[in-house]
């Protein structure tokens, strides 16, 4: 029976025709229309329980060329979901290309199709994981010759080796489940360098600037930056794991709520998974002959704050990662910049809360305070944004 023409679907439809149209399945009508502010509790005036119901009619109303559909899209009398098959009145017949004296060379020619495709993605796995590792090669190589390295060499080795782990940096995050489907703006890799400098150098400078002043560049801690560098693996592995795990919960889910209670305790697994592989890589990094130790809180901070603003990006939330990224960075430097500013004439109280807390806590405090800040709130809004469907109905 047709719906009268007060049919409050059918006013949907047109308003969303074009996310109708080019959906392959229910799922990515559900999380569209999730993104557009329909929710669970807003389908009663649609006469229907949930989105995902409501998507189901949608995608049903919508006509649609099935021979230009791509594989594993759902078709009508069928479920991706569950395994269903479709009616057999929508089965394609075989025609004439099909018959039995060609079935052995179409065969042939299918798996021989199928065996390159499995070539290519292995090459391409094996790519990628390779491209995760290079960071921590790059900079294992640089650290063994800084540590070798005296008068003018060093300075070059500094450069080299910098430019060398940015660069790896640069084609580790842009292949794989690391990559954003943006490229980041210069100012988030302006901060994510400044709080990698810090790591290294912003310590030891503090301490001279509560003391008696700068006197000498302090010498870098290098196990923190190799630690971090062996992190960008585990990363992507962690990554990988919740788009597929999120993915998997999306195709079984049944209403929006139901979703979003089983992916936010998979992202904080995926988070805690990465920090305990973060934590030990930093510790095994203290013990490599000729390093330079760091403090490991702030390092494992820093970490998170990073993991958490790439994986973001990754899904299509750059802004938040590079406005956390940007006011830790700026944090640290309003740090260094009040302990000279307290010596100035005048201006001895700009300096009193960051010298008691290096009195106190140590020079680590500061970075360990401002990075942990910054990365429980992007957990926040991450658990907020991430849990969405539309988060991941295209990935």
């Amino acid at each position: 029976m047709r719906r009268a023409t007060g049919d409050p679907v059918k006013v949907l439809l047109h308003r969303h025709r074009e996310l109708c149209e080019r959906a392959v399945d229910p799922l990515e009508i559900a999380a569209g229309l999730e993104a557009c502010g329909v929710t669970d509790r807003a389908v009663a005036r649609y006469r229907h329980r949930d989105v995902f119901s409501l998507a189901e009619e949608l995608y049903a109303r919508v006509p649609r060329d099935l021979s230009c559909a791509p594989d594993g899209a759902r078709r009508p009398g069928g479920d991706r979901a569950t395994g269903s098959e479709p009616d057999a009145d929508l089965a394609p017949v075989p025609g004439p290309a099909c018959a039995a004296p060609h079935a052995g060379g179409t065969a042939w020619h299918a798996g021989g199709t199928a065996c390159g495709a499995g070539r290519g993605s292995l090459r391409r796995r094996g790519g990628r994981a390779l491209a995760a590792l290079l960071p921590a090669a790059v900079c294992a190589a640089a650290l063994a010759v800084h540590a070798r390295a005296t008068g003018p060499l060093l300075i070059a080795v500094t450069a080299a080796g910098a430019a060398g782990l940015a660069a790896a940096l640069v084609l580790a995050v842009r292949s794989g489940p690391l990559r954003a489907p943006r490229r980041a703006p210069l100012t988030t890799w302006a901060a994510t360098l400044l709080l990698v400098l810090y790591a290294a150098y912003g310590d030891g400078l503090l301490d001279q600037l509560a003391g008696t002043g700068p006197v000498e560049p302090p010498p870098p801690a290098t196990a923190p930056l190799l630690g971090l560098a062996a992190a960008v693996a585990p990363a992507a592995l962690c990554a990988r794991l919740f788009a597929v795990r999120a993915r998997r919960r999306l195709a079984v889910s049944r209403a929006l709520d139901d979703f979003t209670a089983g992916v936010r305790p998979l992202l904080l697994a995926v988070v805690a998974l990465q920090l305990v592989a973060l934590t030990g890589l930093l510790a095994a990094a203290r013990l490599v002959p000729g390093t330079r130790p760091g403090a490991l809180a702030p390092a494992v901070a820093l970490g998170a704050l990073l993991f958490l603003a790439r994986l973001l990006a990754v899904y299509g939330f750059p802004r938040a990662g590079s406005i956390a990224l940007g006011g830790a960075a700026a944090a640290q430097a309003l740090a260094c910049l009040s302990l000279l500013a307290g010596r100035l004439p005048g201006c001895d109280a700009a300096a009193v809360p960051v010298r008691r807390a290096v009195e106190s806590w140590g020079a680590a405090a500061v970075p360990g305070a401002v990075c942990t800040a910054a990365a429980l709130v992007l957990l926040g809004y991450a658990c907020a944004v991430l849990a969405r469907a539309s988060a991941h109905a295209r990935r």
